[in-house]
């Protein structure tokens, strides 16, 4: 239904990188024995009082800036009531009425268009504990709760409804999660949970104001799964109105297995909560120096980055995409170029070359056994014509096994043939050895060459300069 168009609100949820939790002292390690990172204030337990972790307020504080918001002289924790197993105190701390900021926005780019999505609020509040069902949940005979990441300070950056496909929603989020590991304040680790995303979809006739009944979409763990779910729940809306079907505010959950959202519960408005300031947390003052010193300390974000990789080193859009999507990403490829000066041949070699072989074993680049400078310097050889194309990729092995210096390596297998002389009289022993090829390539069988190519590779054991192994080829084989 062409007339119809979507309207979509993203809520990201992202674990901040502090040490301990939100409001208690204990430890925010991922993967620890159940049950093993808890007290008394985390749990809930009577007569306890929680105190506000001062780096996580930091954290959101960068990330408010970073996206341009408003930050308010005072903010103030409230109490989310609602009895589920995961919250041991049957309410969440969270904010409400007075966020900790307020009106940002993140400029996106799709083939379509370049745009601003607006940011209504970013807010801290503690994350859930995790519930382990025996079987399916509806089906489930019992369930296990796991508490330890019950207190992990959260952030919650809400969009304003302004996103109108899957593609914009996924782009956003992959903008917002690249600004957020930028700014080290959450690993954006969508499989470990640590950057969740909730989506509320909706759709209207095309050019009209008002909002139409929003579903909630839950259970995305990925890029991939966003865009899909998004998909198929517009699709499923639009059916519903082409059928006068009705569409009910409800909690719909992915199913990555069938691609299809299945309906979970109906969804709450904001009184059902029943929200009030937590009496144990006083409000919180964001002094105005404290706010500008983090303002000055912000590093440069993705997209000037992105712009200035395209501006000042000629590299294509898709190039400088990939190499900003991380700080240490970024600085490694900078400080190649800073040894080997052609941005391009640095960027194919970091883009292929490392990030294949890191990939394949589960490395980060920070885990690279190979230092930017050293491989600046392999690049470097081949364009001085020591190595050949096929021994960068022998060395680049070797040096990504051992960490060896490209140099040690050059003298150890003593790089490639540039001798004209001794080219040519190898050369003249291969084309005399081989009449019948010879007498192609004078009759005008110029693919001839490359079997004598072929050959030399072959009996230099690819030390041969190509290039020069092509043009003495060339003159010896002359009619």
């Amino acid at each position: 239904m062409p007339e119809c168009e979507a309207v979509i609100g993203l809520e990201v949820h992202a674990e901040l990188l502090t040490r301990s939790k939100m409001f208690c002292g204990c430890s925010t390690r991922f993967g620890e024995p159940p049950n093993s990172q808890t007290c008394p204030i985390c749990l809930g337990m009577p007569g306890v009082l929680p105190v506000i972790n001062r780096r996580a307020v930091e954290c959101a504080l960068r990330t408010a800036l970073a996206l341009g918001c408003r930050i308010p002289p005072l903010s103030r924790f409230a109490r989310k009531n609602y009895f589920y197993p995961d919250l041991p105190k049957a309410y969440q701390i969270s904010q409400y009425e007075l966020p900790l900021s307020e009106y940002g926005g993140i400029e996106i780019r799709t083939a379509e268009a370049a745009r601003r999505i607006g940011i209504r609020r970013v807010h801290l509040e503690e994350d859930t504990g995790k519930l382990v069902h025996a079987g399916l949940m509806e089906e489930a005979e019992s369930s296990l709760v796991d508490y330890n990441r019950c207190g992990v300070p959260l952030m919650e950056i809400v969009s304003e409804p302004d996103l109108r496909s899957p593609e914009e929603a996924a782009e956003y989020l992959r903008q917002l999660r690249a600004i957020l590991v930028f700014l080290e304040v959450c690993d954006g680790n969508m499989e470990e949970g640590s950057f969740r995303c909730d989506a509320n979809v909706s759709v209207r006739p095309r050019g009209a104001s008002a909002l139409g009944v929003k579903v909630e979409v839950k259970n995305m763990n990925s890029f991939k799964n966003v865009q899909k779910a998004l998909a198929y729940e517009i699709r499923r809306q639009i059916r519903a109105v082409g059928d006068g079907e009705p569409i009910f505010q409800e909690t719909r959950l992915w199913n990555a297995d069938q691609e299809i959202t299945l309906s979970m519960r109906s969804k709450e408005y904001a009184h059902d909560y029943r929200y009030f300031p937590d009496p144990d947390l006083v409000p919180l003052a964001v002094p105005p120096a404290w706010a500008e010193e983090i303002r000055r300390q912000l590093p440069e974000l993705p997209e000037a980055m992105r712009r200035r990789f395209v501006e000042r080193y000629g590299l294509p859009d898709y190039d400088a995409g990939v190499l900003t999507s991380g700080r240490e990403l970024a600085g490694y490829f900078e400080a190649v170029v800073r040894v080997h000066d052609e941005p391009k041949s640095a960027s194919n070699w970091v883009m292929g070359e490392l990030l294949g072989r890191l990939n394949k074993d589960g490395r980060g680049i920070a885990e690279s056994p190979i230092p930017p400078e050293r491989l600046g310097k392999l690049l470097d050889l081949v364009r001085r014509g020591a190595i050949s194309g096929k021994m960068a990729k022998e060395f680049f092995e070797a040096m990504y096994a051992s960490g060896a210096d490209p140099e040690a390596l050059l003298q150890k297998t003593g790089g490639q043939i540039t001798d004209a002389a001794e080219l040519e009289a190898m050369l003249g022993g291969i084309v005399s050895g081989h009449p019948g090829p010879a007498a192609e390539y004078r009759g005008g069988k110029e693919s001839a060459l490359n079997f004598f190519v072929g050959q030399a590779m072959k009996a230099t054991r690819g030390k041969a300069n190509p290039a020069l192994v092509a043009e003495i080829l060339k003159r010896l084989l002359r009619p």
